[in-house]
């Protein structure tokens, strides 16, 4: 009887409780957003003001529960329900550790982004283009079609390499002539090929270094500098070092393989027929073959072949393939 007297005098408070808890989850997602309307100067990303909305909506919620249990009689029942969501926050903290990492990760990717959709990346060993960023993990597409989806603590504490924040990159490759050949000529004679070509870049200069002494050749390193939003640096470098070998080649100037040395150290056994001579017989001497009209080109014409981009189709492609993960883009 004592109980249901009690019971009855608490129903007023409990009430006026309960109307404070509804009131508290009706108003939090307004009162969330007018506290945080001038958070939104502060940041653009759309995944971090939804998290602080929300978190802010849950503390508001969790107030007005705390208001309605110590209104109602009920303090330290609201004490130990507090204590235990510290203790299961810590313990579920533990369980999906991994998981709240790469959340955690992709708040940060958003605020710094140090790259955008359709940039080229290398992020550890992984080249290709950035399709997607969720809350779980960074998705790109590489230069073989393959989608590669890396988490985002992995990106955010690996090294990220952007190689379309600057669009200019510079290609090389290395070509030998002969020491009886005139570096300086040659040096001329390749930096002639790269200044024809309309794709490589005039600033940066082009450079043409001598780059090691070999067995059999001094090695050229050849430099140059291409956009790589229109450009291609491997097709690049095959066109060129085709010119460059037709160039010198038309020159007079030699090209020999590595110089290579067989020991025999038990000897070379010469068995000769009955009667024949032991002079040596010169091979016969193949006359060289005239080059066909067709393989004679000139620099001039090089910028009819194909040194497009491979990165504005691999962005097509990464449009039009099936999305491997589902999940809002953050980015």
């Amino acid at each position: 009887m004592q109980l249901w007297e009690q019971t009855l005098a608490r129903l007023p408070a409990i009430g006026l409780g309960l109307v404070i808890l509804l009131v508290f989850f009706f108003l939090a997602g307004p009162v969330a957003s007018l506290i945080l309307r001038p958070f939104d100067y502060v940041t653009k990303s759309p995944l971090i003001r939804s998290v602080s909305r929300r978190s802010v909506s849950i503390l508001i919620i969790l107030l007005g529960a705390y208001l309605f249990l110590k209104l109602a009689g009920l303090t330290e029942f609201a004490v130990a329900i507090i204590s235990g969501t510290g203790v299961l926050g810590i313990i579920l903290g533990f369980a999906f550790r991994d998981i709240a990492e790469n959340f955690i990760s992709s708040l940060l990717l958003t605020v710094q982004r140090p790259f955008r959709i359709g940039d080229v990346v290398q992020i550890d060993n992984y080249l290709g283009v950035v399709q997607k960023v969720t809350a779980r993990a960074t998705t790109m597409v590489d230069f073989d079609g393959n989608h590669i989806q890396i988490p985002n603590a992995t990106v955010y504490k690996g090294v990220i390499k952007n190689l379309t924040a600057n669009p200019n990159m510079r290609g090389h490759f290395v070509i030998g002539i002969g020491y009886d050949s005139d570096a300086k000529t040659a040096q001329q004679l390749a930096m002639d090929v790269l200044v024809q070509q309309e794709d490589v870049l005039d600033e940066p200069e082009p450079q043409i270094l001598i780059d090691a002494l070999g067995s059999a050749t001094l090695n050229l390193k050849v430099y140059f500098w291409i956009n790589v939003e229109r450009t291609s640096v491997l097709k690049m470098a095959s066109v060129l070092m085709r010119q460059v070998v037709e160039t010198f080649d038309k020159a007079g100037i030699s090209m020999p393989d590595d110089a290579r040395e067989i020991i025999f150290p038990q000897g070379v056994p010469v068995i000769t027929d009955a009667g024949s001579s032991d002079k040596a017989i010169p091979a016969p001497k193949e006359p060289k073959s005239e080059k066909p009209d067709a393989v004679t080109h000139t620099a001039d014409k090089s910028h009819h072949d194909d040194v497009s981009s491979e990165t504005q189709e691999i962005r097509r492609q990464a449009a039009k393939a099936r999305d491997p993960e589902g999940g809002e883009n953050i980015l």
